[in-house]
């Protein structure tokens, strides 16, 4: 396959070719959610996510949106207003379901815009590429296990889906972007994508810590961590092993010409050059979690 050059009006108008074909065009209205048993309503009423799944998911697409409201590219326009779009829908989504099942999420009241739609872009796309990372492994060990209903399973494999093409959106986006920057302003705009960068994994970081201290945490991002403890018991090296295999096998399908999310998977193989293996008998489910 031809190599594309980064940052060319090829490069752009695949990105955004590519992200367009493989919108999935359900309605949320159209869903046939599924009757539960009582064990089975339990657990899902039990993750604490959806409180701030909820508020989180209709800020994004308000953010998204924001930016696809003033983009002058017609190109890229088109394929970031469908992205608030999906944003949108997976809104509407946990809004239904959240419902149906009769789970609390309090009423997070109306996001307000961005006041720069083309940075808070950026951070909560890099925002994502943390959280999706994390998900796409607690989505594969709670479909191995069944934690939940089989059409409730089908359903966020294909929103774990969606987000895979929202990261793969947002890096090229954001290489596109820079590319387009005269060279001398080029480190200008490394320097605040490192900023915005380090300041969702901050807060992913903190809100890890408030965790492990028995405590919430009062962000409303990275709520994807709080629900690991649910899924079982099981060593921090299988899982981040789990991770990397599901983040390869999520972006797989794409163009293999685009970026693909680099930071995070670069990191955790690190990490498991130095991370002791988990010895056998120790109670964890490490078994179930061998990348398939």
């Amino acid at each position: 396959m031809d190599r594309i050059r980064i940052g060319s009006e090829e490069h752009k108008r695949l990105l955004c070719a590519t992200f367009l074909q493989t919108h999935d065009p359900f309605l949320p209205e159209q869903i046939a959610w599924p009757v539960l048993d009582e064990e089975a309503l339990a657990r899902i009423r039990a993750l604490p996510v959806w409180m701030e799944a909820a508020r989180t998911e209709a800020a994004t697409a308000v953010k998204v949106q924001a930016l696809g409201e003033i983009e002058p590219d017609p190109v890229l326009k088109e394929a970031i207003a469908l992205q608030g779009y999906e944003e949108g829908r997976h809104a509407a989504i946990i809004a239904l379901l959240t419902a149906r099942y009769g789970i609390a999420t309090g009423s997070p009241g109306a996001p307000e815009k961005p006041r720069n739609p083309k940075w808070t872009f950026l951070r909560t796309g890099y925002g994502e590429c943390l959280d999706s990372f994390f998900a796409f492994g607690l989505f594969d060990i709670g479909r191995r296990t069944e934690f939940f209903h089989k059409d409730l399973i089908a359903l966020f494999d294909r929103i774990m889906q969606e987000e895979a093409r929202h990261i793969l959106f947002i890096v090229n986006w954001a290489a596109y972007l820079r590319a387009g920057k005269p060279f001398a302003l080029r480190p200008v705009f490394d320097a605040r994508r490192a900023w915005n960068i380090a300041a969702q994994a901050f807060d992913r970081v903190r809100g890890a810590m408030a965790m492990g201290s028995g405590g919430g945490s009062s962000s409303q991002d990275g709520f994807t961590l709080k629900s690991h403890t649910a899924l079982g018991d099981f060593s921090l090296r299988s899982f981040l092993e789990l991770c990397l295999s599901e983040n390869q096998r999520r972006l797989a399908p794409y163009d293999a010409r685009l970026l693909r999310p680099a930071l995070v998977p670069s990191t955790v193989r690190a990490l498991l050059k130095v991370l002791p293996r988990s010895k056998p008998g120790r109670g964890t489910r490490d078994a179930e979690l061998e990348p398939k």
